[in-house]
């Protein structure tokens, strides 16, 4: 990463999305972008707005680069990392529009509980990254860890809308569970 893209805040380095982008526009952020399926589309669909795809697997950033490539994509950037320290440390406060988090991993077996993405600190962290109004468009197909995340949600305040969630249907992983039948928990929050 650039030098310039980092600025010091207190303790730590925090990202200028401004910078990044080189301008002031909406921030949206999905957190395990997978090929880019969701946020490759959304980036065509609003070049108003910023966008900001995280994932963590070389391989699928691999891919998810040369899509984006090939769309010739002013507004979208790519980071291949962990989505925890981003939102955790290097995002400053009220600097994200919308997050987009489809089909996190829920790591299903109770000693590995303890990976899984949401928190109440992640959500906290979300939240203090987020602009007033700012939204968290959630889905997974596993009714479980939905209901773990949705209740994370309420708890720490954020607000259900009932808007709709366009990447409960516009991943490869929706394809895929939708054709086998899965039935997808999906939830808007705003801040």
């Amino acid at each position: 990463m650039e030098g310039h893209l980092l600025v010091g805040c207190a303790d730590y380095f925090a990202i200028d999305p401004n910078s990044l982008f080189k301008r002031a526009a909406p921030l949206e952020v999905e957190i395990g972008a997978g090929r880019g399926d969701f946020i490759i589309s959304r980036a065509a669909a609003m070049p108003e707005r910023n966008f900001l795809a995280v994932e963590l697997s070389s391989p699928l950033v691999e891919v998810l680069t040369a899509r984006a490539a090939r769309a010739e994509l002013h507004n979208l950037r790519i980071a291949r990392t962990d989505a925890r320290p981003l939102v955790n440390l290097f995002l400053p406060s009220e600097c994200v529009s919308a997050y987009h988090v489809y089909f996190p991993d829920p790591w299903p077996k109770a000693r590995h509980a303890k990976h899984r993405l949401f928190t109440p600190w992640f959500v906290a962290n979300l939240m203090r990254t987020m602009t007033a109004g700012a939204a968290l468009y959630v889905a997974t197909d596993v009714p479980d860890y939905a209901g773990s995340i949705f209740s994370i949600a309420d708890t720490q305040g954020l607000h259900r809308t009932g808007e709709p969630v366009a990447g409960d249907v516009a991943t490869g992983f929706a394809r895929r569970f939708i054709a086998e039948g899965r039935t997808i928990y999906a939830l808007a929050f705003a801040k």
